[in-house]
């Protein structure tokens, strides 16, 4: 029998190089993590890094129900290649009650599978492609999250065009449509962003609105004159 908790925050099923990667990540932002794998040398890599990390050989309802897959907010079905195998955990944890399922998929139709099954799907590949492409095409952002296909949140690094204006003086809502959520400095996190705060050189700006309007403010701090 396996010792797990009545209640525990994410579930990831599959332990390949993003399974891994995101359980170790949660674990390391202070969530509870459940792993589950086939292979007893990875759990053995993640167990000391995770709350409960379990050998599961086949991955059925019965195994799911006896790891305690149910009791898990969220599940990630970190299973790409074996599609069936994907599709099936997938639809066992959900069938099982669990709030939230994403599952990766590996191509377009798998995807709608999943999506028809009522997994929210992940596409690794696909989306760190989209990340590479926006760096650089966008050299000045460090960082980018899609909100939607207009909308995304993106990190900038000032240049010394705005240093010592203020977010009035830049108005950055009314010439680009964009809010600034917050600025880093040296090692001072700001959220509370007053009209009357002064910018600095090399300030990180994390900022929301349409892609396009992003787009136009990195190409303002590529010019020369800063027009």
């Amino acid at each position: 029998m396996f010792d797990y908790k009545a209640s525990i925050a994410f579930g990831v099923i599959g332990l390949g190089r993003f399974g891994f990667a995101l359980a170790e990540t949660l674990a390391e932002n202070g969530q509870e993590v459940l792993v589950l794998d086939n292979c007893e040398s990875k759990i053995r890599q993640i167990q000391d890094k995770v709350q409960q990390a379990f050998v599961v050989p086949q991955l059925d309802k019965a195994a799911l129900v006896e790891a305690g897959i149910q009791n898990c907010g969220t599940v990630i079905v970190c299973i790409g290649e074996q599609i069936e195998v994907s599709i099936l955990t997938a639809l066992n944890a959900i069938e099982l009650g669990v709030p939230r399922v994403l599952a990766k998929a590996i191509s377009a139709e798998h995807g709608r599978v999943l999506q028809k099954i009522g997994a929210e799907v992940v596409y690794p590949e696909r989306d760190r492609g989209i990340r590479l492409a926006n760096s650089l095409t966008a050299p000045r952002a460090l960082d980018f999250i899609d909100l939607s296909s207009e909308y995304s949140i993106s990190e900038l690094r000032l240049t010394d065009k705005f240093s010592e204006k203020s977010i009035l003086e830049v108005d950055f809502r009314k010439r680009f449509g964009l809010n600034i959520i917050a600025i880093v400095r040296e090692n001072e996190t700001i959220v509370e962003i007053t009209p009357d705060l002064k910018l600095h050189t090399d300030d990180l700006i994390a900022v929301v609105g349409q892609k396009k309007s992003i787009l136009k403010f990195e190409h303002l701090l590529l010019t020369k004159d800063g027009r």
